[in-house]
């Protein structure tokens, strides 16, 4: 089932989640819903709080990325085959020299910066069997790993940027929050009183 994502302005977006386990109620179809969603949306990353779950889980498909011309076969092949649920995760530790790239997000369409993340990551997670893993990313696949752990933290990837350029934006967000923005799938929009979808 394809869930309506949650649109900038909504508080979800700002908490810090919850871990969850392993008998939370029908985490399976969740898992797959959440698939679902990422790809109807043309996404490479969902996290819990954008279908409106204060959960520690996120998922994970970067084949999309293979269709940069600039990759190596290698690098391609791994882009391809790297699908993941992440379940309670926590990284432990970011390295090396950080690099800008364009990010954008589900939760704030039209807009994207280059935003500065570091290249390697250890992150501890369970999968969706809830086996514990302590695993090391680098490159495009530690990028969108930490752009999503930073939604179960209740950090978005317009925190990263300058307060100069937070305030270019700042029309561009209000009018995301307001629900003035056309996207090609389903938001929720967060009014004090009532939610709407559109």
């Amino acid at each position: 089932m394809i869930l309506p994502i949650v649109a900038y302005g909504d508080p979800v977006l700002r908490k810090e989640c919850m871990p969850i386990a392993k008998d939370y109620p029908e985490l399976p179809k969740l898992i797959e819903d959440m698939y679902q969603t990422m790809y109807h949306s043309n996404g490479v990353g969902l996290a819990a709080p954008q279908v409106g779950l204060a959960i520690r889980l996120f998922v994970v498909d970067t084949e999309p990325f293979c269709e940069n011309d600039d990759l190596s076969d290698a690098e391609r092949d791994y882009l391809k085959g790297f699908k993941k649920a992440f379940i309670n995760a926590k990284i432990l530790k970011e390295e090396g020299e950080p690099w800008p790239f364009s990010e954008g997000c589900l939760s704030i369409p039209g807009i994207s910066e280059d935003v500065l993340r570091k290249p390697t990551i250890v992150i501890e997670y369970q999968d969706e069997h809830f086996a514990t893993h302590t695993e090391t990313f680098s490159g495009l696949v530690a990028r969108v790993i930490q752009h999503e752990y930073d939604h179960i933290e209740g950090i978005l990837f317009t925190d990263h940027l300058s307060s100069f350029k937070k305030q270019l934006l700042k029309n561009k967000l209000n009018n995301i929050s307001n629900g003035k923005v056309k996207v090609g799938y389903k938001m929720r929009f967060f009014e004090t009183n009532k939610k709407r979808t559109r």
